[in-house]
């Protein structure tokens, strides 16, 4: 089974390729638009994203599923948090999958940064003087002293949107 998966950040990749291991599966990475703004700020405008990616992705290649994964955040009255959501779509036209994962209050300083109207991985970069954040640990391994990051945050999104796929084939769990 193909996987088009709607981006080439490597966090993301490798969690696709994490998720989908029950099976003989061939991936491809493609870049892949959102559809929305480069820093998404809510639940809903990241789950367009995601479903953006996917769509867009299973049209570009022969495959049977098609991945899109969004980071995002979401304002609420506790502050910034940092969110992430997923996609799954099919060649078979059904309605996509959709999932989200963990949240993480982002410190004041990063959030305040993200209201002026700036993108997450540029802020971060800055943030931590390093390079290329998205790619690598992410936001949310910074945050969480290197418990969880990007990669691991996204294999948990991918894992419920391919345990969906697999109930929705079966009509089972398993």
């Amino acid at each position: 089974m193909k996987i088009i998966i709607g981006s080439k950040n490597l966090a993301k990749i490798e969690a696709v390729k994490q998720a989908f291991t029950s099976g003989h599966f061939e991936y491809s990475a493609i870049d892949a638009p959102s559809g929305v703004n480069e820093q998404p700020f809510s639940d809903e405008e990241t789950i367009i994203g995601a479903i953006n990616r996917a769509t867009y992705a299973l049209g570009q290649e022969e495959g049977q599923i098609g991945i899109g994964l969004e980071g995002g955040v979401q304002e609420t009255s506790f502050g910034l948090f940092l969110c992430n959501w997923g996609a799954l779509v099919t060649d078979q036209d059904e309605r996509p999958i959709i999932a989200g994962g963990a949240r993480i209050l982002l410190p004041e300083q990063v959030a305040s940064a993200l209201r002026e109207g700036k993108e997450l991985g540029p802020v971060m970069d800055q943030f931590t003087r390093k390079e290329n954040i998205r790619s690598k640990e992410g936001a949310v391994g910074i945050f969480t002293a290197g418990m969880i990051d990007r990669a691991a945050m996204f294999t948990h999104v991918t894992k419920l949107l391919y345990g969906q796929y697999l109930y929705r084939q079966t009509g089972k769990s398993s």
